[in-house]
C-alpha cells in the first residue's frame, strides 16, 4: 500500500518533472532508514546499530561511548572540527503493567516536549521494544467517539497518568508471555510518506535528517582533502538537555562545532521559523544586522556554492542539568532545515533542503560539492487480488484484505471491488444504483411462508473529501463520518485520486503550541491539508481534484494471541463475516430465503441501507428480518465508564440489543442467544451509542436485530479487536441463515 522513500527515490518526480539521479539514493535510503527506527531517548541502540550498518558499508568502523553516542574521527592536527547530529526521539517507557495486562508509561524525556504530546498519542499504533530484540505491536489506548455523548467528565488523555498501552493481552502474564518488560521503550509506529513536490512527512523527523546528513558526508568527503582533524558523531540522548554532546565535548576538545538538528525557536515559536523549502537555516540567538565570526564564515562559504542560508533566531542548545555542560567551542554554529508541525507524528520536510544542507556539510569538511536529488512519487499499487480464492479464506486473511483497502463514504469502489474478489466462486453478486454489493442465496419458493431474511454490513470507512483547494495550495476538506479530531488532526493522510494515493498532513488547529490549547468542540471547523504544493496549479499537477477522498494510512497488524489492530474494523470485520458466511453456507441452501448486502454511506446516515430498503419495499420484497452486522462499540478500556456499552473482547460476537436508532425486544435477544448456545458460540448482549443499517428498514415492517462484536478505541486509527469474535459472529451469521 505504501512505500518506503528507498523506493520512491526510484520514480520521477511528476511535480517537478526532475527524474532522481542513481547518485542520490543513498541519502533518500539512508533518511527512510532513520526514520523508520524508533529511538526513544536513552534507547537508541536498535537505531545505532543501523547507523554503524550504514557507516560500515561506506566504509567506517564507529567507535561508541558509554551513553550510546556513535562517532569516527578522521584526518589530524589542528583545527578539530566536530560536527554532530542527535538520533533520539522523545517517546516512553514502560513504567508498571496492570493485572488485565495493559501498560503504564512514563514520557522520556520526563519534561520539556509541548503541551499536546500526550493527545497525539492517542489511539495510535506503536511498538514496544523487547530485550530480546523483537518489535513488539501495541496501539495507545483512545476515547471511542460513540460512548462519549452522556459523559460529564471524559479524561482528555493529556498527561501520562492517563496514557494506557494494549497490545492484545488480558492479564500481566500475557504480557510475560509476549516478551515486554519494565523499561522497555514505547515509539510510534511510523514510515516515511512522499508527499507532492519534494515534501516527505514521518513522525519526529527532525531528530533524524541530521544524522542522515552526516552519513552523507562521510559517504562523500574526500578524506584527502581534510583540513586537520574531522569528528563525525551521532549524538545519543540530546532529549535529556543535551547529555549525549555534553559527554563527547568531556572526550573531543573541538576548535569548531557545528550542531546540525532541530532548532529550539525563539521569541514568535515556531511561527517565526521558514516554511520547507526555504533552504539551510542558520541559528542565531541575537537579532545581528549580519552574522559575524564562524557563523559569518558559513554564510560566505553557502554563497560560494549558492546554497540558499537564511539566519533565523533561535534559543541554544540546552544544558545538561546536572553538570552545566556541554563545554562549547567559541566556534559553534547550529544548523537545521525548515520542519513544518516540529514534534508531532505529521514532522515535515523538504528533500530539496536536506539535500543542500548535505552539500553544505561537504564543502565544510573538503570544499567540494555536489549535486543532490529530489524525492521521488510512486505509481500507485492496484486495488485488484490476482484471482477469487478457491477455498474458504481464514478471517484473519479476510480482514487483512478489507482493512487494507480504502473506502470513505461516497467512495466504496475499492472495497466493493475487494469484496467481489474474495467471495467463493460461485457467487454472482450484483451491484445496485445505490452501488451496494448483493448476493442472493437460497431457493425458497415464490409464496413460500419462508422468512425473508437479509444481513446487512457496510463498506464505507470514515475519512475526509476535498472540499475546495486554497489560494496557498492547502485542500480544504470535510470530515465523512465522526471522529475525534485529535486522532487525526497532526498525523498523515493520503489523498485517493484517480492516478493513485498522494501522502499528506492534516495540518492542527491555530494555537497548538499554546499551553491552554483545547481542542474544537462541535461540528469541525475548516479542516486544512498540506500536499505539498503552494499553488493550485501544483495541486492539480499531483491530480488532486474536489471531491477525492482522504484516510489516514493504515495496514491490518496482530497483536498479542488473538487480537489484531487496524483501522476500519468498523465495518470490515462485519464485511468479513459475511463472505465467511457465504462460502460456509454454499450455493445450495435448500428452502430458505437469505440476502447478503454490502452497502455504501452508513457512516454518513445509513444512505445506501435506505436505497436498499427503498428498492426492496417498492418490489414487494422487504424481508421480514434484518441482522445489521455492525459494531458494537465497547467500553472494555481503560479509558471509558463500563456502565455503558460493555462487552469484553475475545467474549464473543454481541446482541446490540439497544442503539440509538433501535431497540430489540428482549425475547428476539433471548432466541438469538439460546441459539448461539445450542451451537456453542460464544455469545454477549448489551447497550451502546451509534445506528445500525437494519433501522432503515423498520419503516416497511421489518424487524432489526442488530449483531456486533466488541472494539475498543472506535473510529479511531487505534482500533483493537480479537479476531475470535468475528469468526463467531461468522458462525452465528451462517446458523441464523439456516434455522431462523
Amino acid at each position: 500500500m505504501h512505500h518506503t522513500l528507498a523506493t520512491l527515490c526510484l520514480f520521477v518526480l511528476s511535480g517537478t518533472g526532475l527524474a532522481v539521479p542513481a547518485a542520490a539514493q543513498s541519502l533518500h535510503e539512508d533518511l527512510a532508514t532513520l526514520v523508520e527506527t524508533p529511538a526513544v531517548t536513552g534507547y537508541e541502540q536498535a537505531l545505532a546499530e543501523k547507523i554503524r550498518e550504514r557507516a560500515r558499508a561506506a566504509g567506517y568502523a564507529l567507535e561508541q561511548d558509554h551513553l550510546g553516542t556513535l562517532y569516527v574521527t578522521l584526518g589530524s592536527g589542528a583545527p578539530h572540527r566536530l560536527v554532530v547530529a542527535p538520533v533520539d526521539e522523545p517517546g516512553y517507557i514502560v513504567s508498571h503493567i496492570t493485572d488485565n495486562g495493559y501498560l503504564r508509561v512514563q514520557r522520556l524525556p520526563q519534561s520539556g516536549v509541548h503541551p499536546l504530546f500526550e493527545q497525539l498519542h492517542a489511539a495510535q499504533p506503536v511498538v514496544i521494544h523487547t530485550r530480546e530484540g523483537r518489535w513488539v505491536s501495541g496501539v495507545v489506548a483512545g476515547l471511542s467517539t460513540h460512548l462519549q455523548g452522556g459523559r460529564r467528565t471524559p479524561p482528555r488523555v493529556a498527561h501520562p497518568d492517563e496514557v494506557y498501552v494494549d497490545i492484545g493481552a488480558a492479564s500481566a502474564e500475557d504480557v510475560r508471555r509476549a516478551g515486554v518488560g519494565l523499561l522497555d521503550p514505547i515509539a510510534l509506529e511510523r514510515q516515511l510518506l512522499v508527499m507532492g513536490f519534494g515534501k516527505v512527512t514521518a513522525p519526529y523527523l527532525g531528530d533524524r535528517f541530521g544524522a542522515a546528513a552526516l552519513l552523507e558526508l562521510l559517504r562523500r568527503v574526500d578524506r584527502t582533502r581534510l583540513r586537520g582533524t574531522l569528528t563525525v558523531a551521532f549524538l545519543a540522548q540530546q532529549w535529556t538537555n543535551s547529555r549525549g554532546l555534553d559527554r563527547l565535548t568531556q572526550r573531543i576538545r573541538a576548535d569548531e562545532l557545528v550542531y546540525v538538528g532541530r532548532l529550539r525557536p525563539r521569541g514568535a515559536g515556531t511561527a517565526a521559523m521558514p516554511e520547507p523549502g526555504a533552504g539551510v537555516l542558520l541559528a542565531m540567538e541575537r537579532s545581528e544586522a549580519a552574522p559575524g565570526g564562524f557563523a559569518g564564515e558559513m554564510v560566505a562559504l553557502a554563497e560560494t556554492h549558492k546554497i540558499p542560508l537564511r539566519p533565523v533566531p533561535a534559543a541554544p542548545l540546552p544544558r545538561a542539568s546536572y553538570t552545566g555542560g556541554p563545554e562549547l567551542p567559541a566556534r559553534m554554529v547550529q544548523l537545521s532545515i525548515p520542519l513544518a508541525w516540529p514534534v508531532t507524528p505529521a514532522e515535515m520536510l523538504d528533500f530539496a533542503d536536506l539535500g543542500q544542507l548535505s552539500g553544505l556539510l561537504e564543502a565544510y569538511a573538503s570544499g567540494e560539492i555536489r549535486n543532490r536529488g529530489a524525492a521521488g512519487d510512486a505509481a500507485s499499487p492496484g486495488n485488484r487480488l490476482p484471482g477469487r480464492p478457491t477455498a474458504a479464506p481464514q478471517m484473519p486473511e479476510l480482514l487483512r484484505n478489507l482493512v487494507e483497502a480504502y473506502g470513505v463514504s461516497g467512495h466504496e469502489g475499492p472495497v466493493r471491488e475487494r469484496i467481489a474478489d474474495l467471495l467463493p466462486p460461485w457467487a454472482k453478486p450484483e451491484t445496485d444504483d445505490a452501488g451496494n454489493l448483493i448476493l442472493r442465496i437460497g431457493d425458497a419458493p415464490a409464496g413460500s411462508r419462508v422468512p425473508r431474511i437479509a444481513f446487512v454490513a457496510h463498506m464505507d470507512e470514515i475519512g475526509f473529501v476535498v472540499e475546495s483547494v486554497a489560494p496557498d495550495g492547502r485542500l480544504v476538506v470535510r470530515s465523512r463520518g465522526g471522529g475525534i479530531l485529535q486522532f487525526f488532526a497532526g498525523h498523515a493522510l493520503l489523498v485517493h485520486t484517480v492516478q493513485g494515493p498522494r501522502a499528506a498532513v492534516l495540518e492542527l488547529p491555530a494555537g497548538w503550541e499554546e499551553p491552554e490549547f483545547d481542542w474544537p468542540r462541535g461540528p469541525a471547523s475548516v479542516l486544512r491539508v498540506d500536499v505539498g504544493a503552494r499553488t493550485p496549479e501544483q495541486v492539480a499537477e499531483l491530480g488532486i481534484r474536489v471531491g477525492d477522498s482522504l484516510t489516514v494510512p493504515k495496514k491490518y497488524r496482530p497483536l498479542f494471541g488473538t487480537r489484531a489492530n487496524g483501522r476500519s474494523f468498523d465495518d470490515r470485520v462485519g464485511s468479513a463475516a459475511l463472505i465467511a458466511a457465504a462460502w460456509a453456507l454454499g450455493p445450495n441452501l435448500t428452502g430458505r430465503e437469505v440476502l447478503l448486502a454490502w452497502v455504501t454511506e452508513e457512516e454518513v446516515g445509513l444512505r445506501g441501507a435506505f436505497a436498499l430498503a427503498t428498492r426492496l419495499a417498492r418490489e414487494g420484497r422487504a424481508p421480514d428480518y434484518v441482522f445489521a452486522v455492525d459494531t458494537f462499540v465497547s467500553s472494555d478500556s481503560p479509558l471509558e465508564e463500563k456502565r455503558f456499552g460493555y462487552g469484553e473482547i475475545g467474549k464473543g460476537f454481541v446482541v446490540r440489543a439497544v442503539d440509538n436508532s433501535n431497540i430489540v425486544r428482549r425475547e428476539l435477544v433471548d432466541r438469538v442467544l439460546a441459539l448461539a448456545q445450542r451451537h456453542g458460540i460464544p455469545a454477549q448482549f448489551g447497550v451502546t451509542g451509534g445506528g445500525n443499517d437494519g433501522a432503515a428498514f423498520l419503516r416497511s415492517g421489518t424487524v432489526d436485530i442488530p449483531l456486533g462484536w466488541p472494539l475498543r478505541y472506535s473510529h479511531s486509527p487505534g482500533e483493537v479487536i480479537d479476531v475470535r469474535d468475528a469468526e463467531a459472529l461468522a458462525r452465528m451469521i451462517t446458523v441464523l441463515a439456516r434455522e431462523w
